[in-house]
């Protein structure tokens, strides 16, 4: 008998990991990407390996879920990482205060924690704010944005997968009230020509609501951007985070040469349409000088903005009040056989969404083929291209 055959949309991390998932429990797998690889949320987010921290307090169920994947990351993609660690730094009394309520909710989420004094921590980063009063370290670390999904990518293409960037979904192909493949567009050769599968995957991060319109099903997602600034010169060795409830300009994320200073939340209806508010821009210039002054006199590099794909409801107002954990959509649930949509979450986490995506397709296929993608180790990312 032949293979089933899953058609994945979306080319950032979440379609990379989907991909490789389903490739490792015997699918056939093809995935389209209406642009290059990456070049959605996935190749603009600031590179943070999140420990959970920022979400311990008010959004555990994202913080366990980010710890538990920045440990498996580490042990599939080593050498991927820069594992700095991160503090967490209390600048006033309200930082301090909170501080004791942050340090009981990463315990109860099972992140690692360490107190610092100020002189413990201007020790460590003697470029921080001098006012500092104290601070707390976790287990934060870097990542290229754009490496470290391609390792997925090249694992997958290495099992067999077919993955195919400017290749733009414009219809689907029904058959009754199931979905049956999709038509596409090659934007490289401007041929229009149909692919036929068992199931598609819709992993279109934010723009995975304007894909499910397209076969009359909703998925309440919410794009939110966030504008981020980088600066010339490494300002810190370690992730910067403020310790607060999240805010705008809270986080400082070294990047090889570069700070990266982030970033501010809004909501939107189109993903395609995001801007950089100059106004978001200062904010973070100003906001990220309260963690190291040095900031607002760095040689400016470059801004840019990424819309998170948060799931809630239209009435958020910036979308901080809403969650960054992600769910599955069974669309059959909804009249709408064969296809299935992945979509919130963070950089982080994208395997454990590729895990909850890939058992959903196989139940539905009868596939019985475990989840291996947490101990089998990734190709380095450039076997993508060898």
């Amino acid at each position: 008998m032949d293979r089933f055959h899953a058609l994945v949309i979306g080319g950032g991390g979440t379609g990379a990991a989907v991909a490789h998932d389903l490739t490792l429990r015997g699918l056939q797998v093809t995935l389209v990407e209406r642009g290059e690889l990456t070049s959605g949320t996935t190749g603009r987010h600031h590179g943070l390996l999140h420990s959970g921290a920022r979400y311990a307090v008010k959004d555990q169920e994202s913080a366990i879920e980010c710890i538990e994947e920045n440990l498996i990351l580490r042990r599939i993609a080593p050498g991927t990482f820069e594992e700095n660690d991160g503090l967490f730094v209390a600048i006033d009394d309200e930082d301090v205060a909170y501080s004791h309520e942050f340090v009981e909710g990463c315990q109860e989420c099972g992140i690692p924690v360490r107190r610092l004094s100020r002189e413990q921590t201007l020790r460590l980063e003697p470029n921080l704010n001098p006012a500092l009063q104290m601070a707390v370290q976790v287990p934060d670390a870097t990542m290229d944005a754009m490496r470290m999904p391609l390792r997925f990518f090249a694992t997958a293409k290495h099992n067999g997968a077919v993955i195919k960037p400017f290749t733009e979904v414009v219809d689907f192909i029904k058959y009754g009230s199931a979905v049956s493949g999709v038509r596409v567009h090659d934007l490289t050769n401007d041929k229009v020509y149909e692919i036929k599968a068992d199931i598609v995957i819709n992993a279109g991060g934010p723009w995975s609501g304007k894909i499910s319109h397209m076969v009359d099903v909703d998925v309440p997602i919410r794009p939110s951007p966030g504008v981020m600034l980088a600066v010339r010169g490494r300002l810190c060795n370690m992730v910067v985070n403020r310790l607060h409830r999240s805010g705008d300009g809270d986080i400082i994320v070294p990047q090889r040469g570069l700070s990266v200073v982030g970033t501010s939340s809004w909501v939107v209806d189109d993903p395609d349409d995001l801007g950089v508010p100059e106004e978001h821009v200062q904010l973070m210039l100003e906001k990220g000088s309260e963690l190291i002054p040095q900031v607002k006199t760095a040689p400016f590099r470059g801004v840019w903005s990424a819309a998170r794909p948060l799931i809630g409801p239209r009435g958020a107002d910036t979308g901080r009040e809403l969650s960054r954990t992600f769910k599955c959509f069974d669309h059959a649930d909804e009249g709408v056989e064969g296809f299935v949509t992945i979509t919130g979450g963070k950089a982080t986490t994208l395997r454990g969404m590729a895990e909850a995506a890939a058992n959903v397709v196989c139940q539905k296929l009868g596939v019985n083929a475990p989840c291996r993608t947490r101990e089998v180790v990734l190709l380095p990312h450039a076997a993508y291209y060898g």
